[in-house]
């Protein structure tokens, strides 16, 4: 058979299957009694080598397609063919609901996954090969063709057959499809794909798997805490190939103990190899051997990174634990090599010339890289903004090398003092960086904004731009608000402008607190390093209104962007963030209670609702405990094809168009709304696919960055074991409570042992440890002080005892936001990785009040870490619980004066009580 898409069938499934040894395995024929021994096997070559394979043995491909989306023609078919082969088609494969697509995929097309689905789900009975292959009409020397499918299939999950070989509905026998989350501890949890609650795998279980792998299970019973309890049936696809970890010499057998601590088996080293690592190093191990039921997994040393305190290791480790991709390709170096250096004249083509606008770039002191450049003019009683981005998309053709990797990157990712960029450095920092005085490609938003802050109308198109000036956010602040005589004569040329973007940033302003977009308050952080690379000093960042200037016009050039594509219908990548959960919902209320407080809008409450609250907590003694729980209440954003909205900011529809440099989606917007210019549509694929592939390297991007950080953290901390600190309490969890450190910002665990002689039971709902005894209580944001006891360098946790606590509320009178300086807006969207610069902290990028602080921490920033990495660090710690210490120390405001409260007030009672 022909086949006429280079898309196998498991491609076209909606997964995908890594090419390692373990994933063949899973496609043996055997009966039960004998899957431990498949379960453990090694095989040749991978699920997706046996997928290719299928699809080669039915012909070659005729119109291909990758992840780009740009055709690939071939020789192709004729139509009178196809009419052909349509009519020698018996009426039972005619039946099919797919029969059309699979015909245009196949010169001689199989019954579609769908159409056996259907088969076999009504039937309802295990069916035998022959009895389906009956059942379906598939003719003799067909067979082959469809065994190679039905393989694909229970590959994938889709069938299982039984120990008498015939094939069934995995939901039919009760089997449930997942990946496996390990736990440090040797148990693991199964994620369900239907997304219905995880089920327990007990040690036993998970003897035989890794974390990341995906797997059939079958509910066994319960475990003693009620949880249903799964038992392995089978392994669909192995996660893990290749795993770092530290060398141990233990009576001269080596293992390798994995860094991430959700691989909780170490790995045996088989004997010779050329590799002989010291004991203590860090090393790269492939894994020859998956575990089995009666085996530890057996790997082979192709790696030796150094010694654990070597400086930059903790990022070495972080790229290869994440699996983070961080050497371009041969064919992508090539082709960066072939790009000019200039703006050459042809590149004009089809370009508005906008050399002569006075356009300005405003970032971080320390950003290298610049997207964006802004102006701004009075147009009648309102503005005209321009926003104009660097146009990657004209360098960056789909479906060449270089959009391969940027597609497996996802985005950049920032670690302190070091970056991991999405594309090549003569891009990022060069032909796709709007540096002043230089001629740059760009895609620019021309907006014009009514005096209340509305959006009238706007325009898209692609000019040729020339940066002005390379402003810094201090200097911007220092000419605007700080009225610096110096600074304002030196930028007397660009003053008018600046002074029109400040006044529509006022406008926006009120408009967003009028539309309800969700502001949270935090702290932000730099890290200062010493020449070894390591943290010397961990300090507050001041945060200005340039920040938020920059941020508003970035969140104006992306809501049109998103407005752009959805009224042409065109299909398009959107930063969506739900509403709450009702489950979250009702424990959010039922907190609040407590307080004499409550949240409007009923079952279906608004970011509006939200802000009014916020705005009626700012002031209180209790305000950080009442914002962290409302903010942990909130999802996450993510990216998808479907346009829910973004809850956080209050929008209809938002999407990424402002950082095509180090954000995949962006990229895909600009291509979008191109070819939506010139009455085309870009197809890059399956959008839901690309969709959850960005938010998954989005969240890599944090994990990763995570790690590097507390890894410093620790090693900051390891000399000052025995010192007394005073924090807050950032998280509340069964096992104790993490208190995030004043001044140093440092997060670490007072485990519920060292509370004090009573037994401590967790309040999910209230946030609190309950003594049973004493009915002493420790809630979230309540104030402790503490002594370090352990610096654990090997699993980066930092353990405390308490001294006293919890300590009387300090009362302070509550400072303005803006005025502070330190404080930050929750990012409203977040976002994976994010320039070394502080710049859109806001909401898009990374101050604007979204609840995105839940919904995702930024990454570290490259050189002296940027303020707003830090803050949303900060916040997806105080969601996450996790020993990363960004939090802000809790700021007590004074209470307001209580008015005299008529005595049968209830109402007032309840407020003045709380």
């Amino acid at each position: 058979m022909t086949r006429k898409t280079k898309k196998t069938d498991k491609q076209r499934s909606g997964t995908s299957a890594r090419n390692t040894p373990a994933a063949q395995q899973n496609s043996a024929r055997v009966n039960p009694s004998a899957r431990s021994t498949r379960r453990g096997a090694s095989a040749a070559s991978g699920a997706r080598g046996n997928a290719v394979s299928e699809a080669a043995a039915r012909g070659t491909p005729h119109n291909a397609a990758d992840h780009t989306g740009a055709p690939v023609r071939g020789p192709g078919r004729s139509r009178a063919a196809h009419k052909a082969a349509a009519a020698q088609a018996s009426a039972v494969r005619l039946a099919d609901p797919f029969y059309e697509r699979e015909t245009q995929q196949y010169d001689n097309p199989l019954p579609s996954r769908e159409y056996v689905l259907q088969i076999l789900a009504e039937r309802g009975v295990p069916m035998p090969f022959s009895e389906l292959s009956g059942a379906l009409d598939i003719a003799p020397h067909e067979l082959d063709f469809f065994d190679r499918r039905l393989r694909a299939m229970e590959r994938d999950g889709q069938v299982v057959r039984n120990r008498r070989e015939a094939y069934l509905l995995p939901a039919k026998a009760d089997l449930i499809k997942g990946r496996v989350e390990g736990h440090p501890d040797g148990f693991g949890f199964l994620r369900r794909d239907d997304g219905q609650p995880d089920i327990f795998l007990g040690p036993k279980e998970m003897r035989e798997l890794l974390h990341g792998d995906r797997v059939i299970v079958r509910i066994a019973g319960q475990d003693r805490r009620g949880r249903p309890e799964g038992k392995l049936v089978e392994v669909l696809e192995r996660a893990n190939s290749r795993v770092v970890g530290r060398v141990i010499n233990e009576h001269g057998v080596m293992i390798v103990v994995p860094e991430n601590r959700r691989l909780a088996q170490d790995i045996l080293v088989a004997p010779g190899g050329r590799k002989k690592p010291e004991a203590g190093q860090i090393v790269t191990v492939e894994l020859v051997e998956q575990p089995t039921k009666f085996a530890q997994p057996i790997g082979r040393i192709v790696e030796v990174l150094g010694n654990y305190a070597d400086p930059g290791m903790e990022i070495e480790i972080a790229l290869r634990k994440h699996d983070l991709p961080y050497e371009f390709s041969t064919e992508a170096k090539a082709q960066t090599r072939k790009l000019p250096d200039v703006v050459r004249k042809k590149d004009w083509a089809g370009r508005e010339d906008l050399t002569k606008l006075p356009l300005v770039t405003i970032d971080g002191e320390t950003a290298k890289d610049f997207d964006d450049a802004v102006y701004c003019e009075r147009q009648g009683k309102g503005y005209r903004l321009i926003v104009a981005i660097a146009d990657v998309s004209h360098y960056v053709d789909a479906a060449s090398a270089l959009d391969k990797d940027a597609f497996d990157r996802g985005n950049s990712v920032y670690f302190p003092r070091r970056v991991i960029p999405m594309l090549p450095e003569k891009l990022s920092n060069g032909l796709c960086s709007l540096n002043p005085q230089v001629e740059r490609l760009a895609m620019v938003a021309d907006m014009a904004i009514s005096a209340t802050g509305e959006i009238r109308n706007y325009r898209f198109y692609p000019a040729v731009i020339w940066s002005h000036a390379r402003l810094t956010y201090t200097k911007v602040a220092a000419a605007l608000y700080e009225q610096d005589p110096a600074v304002r004569a030196e930028l007397s040329a660009l003053l008018p402008h600046l002074e029109n973007l400040d006044k529509l940033f006022r406008v926006l302003l009120k408009a967003r607190t009028k539309r309800g977009a969700i502001d949270f308050e935090t702290t932000e952080t730099r890290m200062i390093f010493d020449d070894n690379g390591k943290i010397a000093q961990i300090v507050p960042e001041v945060r200005n209104d340039a920040h938020r200037l920059i941020e508003e016009c970035m969140l104006a050039a992306n809501v049109c962007a998103s407005d752009f594509l959805a009224t042409r219908e065109h299909p398009a990548l959107y930063r969506v963030h739900d509403s709450p959960s009702e489950d979250k919902l009702a424990k959010l209320r039922e907190f609040l209670k407590e307080f004499g407080l409550g949240l409007g809008g009923g079952d279906e409450p608004r970011a509006s609702d939200f802000a009014r609250l916020l705005e009626q907590v700012k002031d209180r003694p209790d305000a950080q405990l009442l914002q962290t729980v409302m903010l942990r209440s909130l999802k996450q954003a993510m990216y998808s094809p479907d346009n829910v909205g973004h809850f956080g900011l209050a929008y209809e529809s938002y999407t990424h168009f402002t950082s095509p440099i180090r954000r995949y989606p962006d990229l895909l917007i600009h291509r979008g709304i191109k070819a939506a210019l010139g009455g085309a549509q870009y197809r890059p694929g399956d959008w839901e696919q690309i969709g959850l592939h960005c938010s998954m390297t989005e969240r890599r991007a944090d994990d990763a960055t995570r790690d590097v950080v507390a890894f410093l953290k620790c090693y900051f901390m390891q000399d000052r074991v025995g010192e007394e600190f005073i924090g807050s309490v950032s998280s509340v969890v069964p096992f104790g409570l993490f208190i995030a450190l004043d001044d140093i910002f440092i997060e670490g665990l007072l485990h519920i042992s060292d509370l004090g002689s009573d037994y401590f039971h967790y309040d999910e709902t209230r946030h609190a440890l309950m003594g049973e005894r004493t009915g002493k209580q420790f809630r979230l944001s309540d104030r402790v002080k503490v002594q370090l006891v352990r610096v654990d360098m090997a699993t980066n946790k930092i353990d405390f005892r308490l001294i006293e606590g919890p300590l009387p509320v300090e009362v302070k009178t509550p400072a303005k936001a803006v005025e502070a300086g330190a404080v930050e807006v929750v990012p409203a969207d977040g976002r994976a990785a994010r320039k070394p610069r502080s710049r859109k902290g806001g909401v898009e990028e990374g101050g604007v009040a979204a609840p995105v602080a839940v919904v995702e921490a930024a990454p570290a920033a490259t050189e002296p870490a940027a303020p707003n990495s830090r803050a949303k660090r900060a916040k997806k710690a105080a969601v996450e619980a996790v020993v990363e210490p960004v939090t802000a120390p809790v700021v007590e405001p004074a209470p307001a004066a209580p008015e005299p409260a008529a005595p049968n007030s209830r109402a007032k009672r309840a407020k003045k009580a709380a």
